[in-house]
């Protein structure tokens, strides 16, 4: 990975895959664990990581977060430091449901959000208060680096969407426009000058499905 951005950067990892995200469920804030093959996603992953050597690594407190976060700890000896703040989207009725069910059960819900329209899912967040509850964990993070140091923060592929978007100053409608991250997959935002920019995205050596949190 470049070293090219002085300054300090940000790994944003999603988590190791679940049963729902092989079901096409949406996920949401329900606590979900890992399947055997999120783990070893997750093992794989951190000792790729571990290369980076991480200053501090944060982590949602959902389970599958947790237990991601926990493999790159083995390797680093570094603390998980968990808050609920990094948390998937909260998308109420939705959660649980798969792609078509959502699809059926709320269609003009569905076509708005498709749209780009601000909408909350099945009663949930907005995107924009996602990024709300989200960023000012990573932004205190990123205040704790030593100069041009490295913080990994363990969450979910729809918030890490928010979280993005948010520091690079795009607008939400935008937000969208970045692809998923496959199951233990990560972005890298580093700072210069400009402000945050986006040196990697779903970076990982071997291709996979993006399979999402969100629908």
């Amino acid at each position: 990975m470049s070293r090219a951005a002085r300054g300090p950067r940000i790994v944003f990892w999603r988590h190791g895959q679940t049963s729902w995200n092989l079901e096409s469920r949406f996920q949401g804030s329900t606590d979900i664990p890992l399947t055997d093959q999120g783990i070893f996603q997750a093992q794989r992953s951190a000792r790729l990581l571990a290369g980076l050597k991480p200053d501090l690594l944060v982590s949602s407190d959902l389970q599958r977060a947790v237990r991601t976060a926990a493999e790159l700890a083995k390797v680093t000896g570094l603390e998980v430091h968990q808050d609920e703040g990094l948390r998937e989207t909260y998308a109420g009725e939705w959660q649980g449901l798969t792609n078509a069910e959502i699809r059926a059960r709320y269609p003009e819900e569905y076509e708005a959000w498709a749209q780009g329209h601000p909408v909350r899912r099945g009663g949930g967040e907005l995107a924009s208060e996602v990024a709300d509850r989200a960023v000012p964990v990573v932004l205190s993070a990123v205040e704790k680096l030593p100069e041009e140091g490295t913080l990994v923060v363990v969450s979910h592929g729809g918030t890490i969407r928010t979280m993005i978007g948010r520091l690079l100053g795009l607008e939400p409608v935008l937000w969208e426009r970045f692809g998923g991250l496959s199951n233990c997959c990560w972005s890298v935002l580093g700072q210069g000058v400009r402000g945050w920019r986006l040196l990697e995205h779903n970076a990982g050596t071997l291709p996979q499905p993006v399979i999402g949190d969100e629908t």
